[in-house]
């Protein structure tokens, strides 16, 4: 159902801008991150349920979304960090979803 305001036609459910691509999806597509201050320097890590306090920002869990968002600095400028967060901890998340994209999608090519 789209709700119409004064500026027009807006989708009924929350949009949020993806820091890779910067293409525009539903929430529910997105992965949350938020950044985690540790011993060994800022971190950032996926909130997959959405209730970590802080800001977030939000990634396609697609590969090549977060090699865009790596390479273009768009977690440290989304999160609003002076120094270079560490992405590991996503980058294994993201690589363990696309994995299991991978294997679904040859299940149900194998039906």
């Amino acid at each position: 159902m789209v709700q119409t305001d004064r500026t027009g036609p807006r989708p009924s459910t929350p949009v949020r801008t993806c820091i890779g691509c910067r293409r525009t999806d539903s929430r529910s597509a997105l992965l949350r991150v938020v950044l985690e201050v540790g011993e060994h320097g800022p971190t950032v890590v996926p909130d997959p349920e959405r209730r970590r306090p802080g800001r977030g920002a939000w990634l396609h869990p697609a590969v090549s979304c977060l090699d865009l968002a790596v390479r273009r600095r768009g977690f440290g400028r989304a999160l609003r960090s002076s120094v270079a967060p560490d992405t590991s901890v996503v980058a294994a998340v993201v690589e363990d979803l696309a994995q299991g994209q991978l294997s679904e999608n040859e299940d149900r090519k194998r039906v």
